[in-house]
């Protein structure tokens, strides 16, 4: 078994009872004072649902818009033609096309976060199904990328804009900002982020909705959150 190292038994020294609840400001500061990485770690916040993502009636999906944004450069890919084109490319998008960028994608080309269409284009997107799918990138209307008002949605994607999907396992994940945010936008961020989890719950779901909320950071330990400091 390798020899713990003098940060682990720190870390281990100041987490203390690991199935303590914490309130959600006093995990988020502990996250921020242990993030000593040379690099800005990313916060994340994970819900474990009371749902069975198998069934129709229990799928949770949708987008919430982080007022303190996401501290991520996101990159869009729209498709879109003339007009819609033109407004998506002064929103700021990152790529815009039709068939040009469909072989552009078809041919390998991924350099994007975010996919969106105007409704017009989606007999043309939907070939690429086998391709965006997979990655969780196929625009749908349920979560606003598929729309005529593709500017929106771009400045909507670049300003903190993040899209939550429950997985298999019933857990629901995301992140919420980088360690360098203030407490507050960070505090304010989680709530949103919640907040819209709890407003997505399907009608089939029974019982305990959220039964466990956890945050950490890429390279930092788990916080087991108390859900009344979130008022779930």
């Amino acid at each position: 078994m390798a020899k713990p190292t003098k940060k682990h038994k720190a870390l281990a020294a100041k987490l203390g009872d690991n199935q303590k609840l914490y309130g959600v400001d006093e995990a988020l500061k502990t996250l921020r004072e242990l993030s000593t990485t040379k690099f800005d770690e990313t916060l994340e916040v994970a819900l474990n649902l009371g749902v069975d993502p198998r069934h129709a009636d229990q799928q949770v999906r949708g987008v919430v818009n982080l007022p303190s944004g996401t501290g991520r450069d996101v990159r869009v890919a729209v498709f879109a033609k003339d007009a819609k084109a033109a407004e998506a490319l002064a929103a700021g998008a990152d790529v815009v096309g039709a068939e040009d960028l469909y072989e552009k994608i078809n041919g390998g080309f991924m350099d994007f976060d975010r996919v969106i269409a105007s409704p017009d284009m989606m007999a043309l997107v939907g070939r690429l199904g086998k391709v965006l799918g997979p990655r969780g990138l196929m625009p749908n209307p349920k979560v606003g990328t598929v729309t005529p008002n593709v500017a929106q949605a771009v400045k909507d994607a670049k300003g903190g804009a993040v899209e939550f999907r429950v997985e298999k396992a019933g857990i629901a994940h995301g992140g919420i900002g980088k360690a360098s945010f203030t407490q507050e936008a960070l505090e304010a961020n989680v709530k949103a982020y919640v907040d819209a989890l709890q407003r997505a719950r399907p009608s089939g779901a029974k019982g305990t909705y959220v039964k466990r909320i956890t945050l950490s950071s890429t390279m930092g330990p788990g916080f087991k959150i108390d859900p009344a400091s979130l008022n779930v």
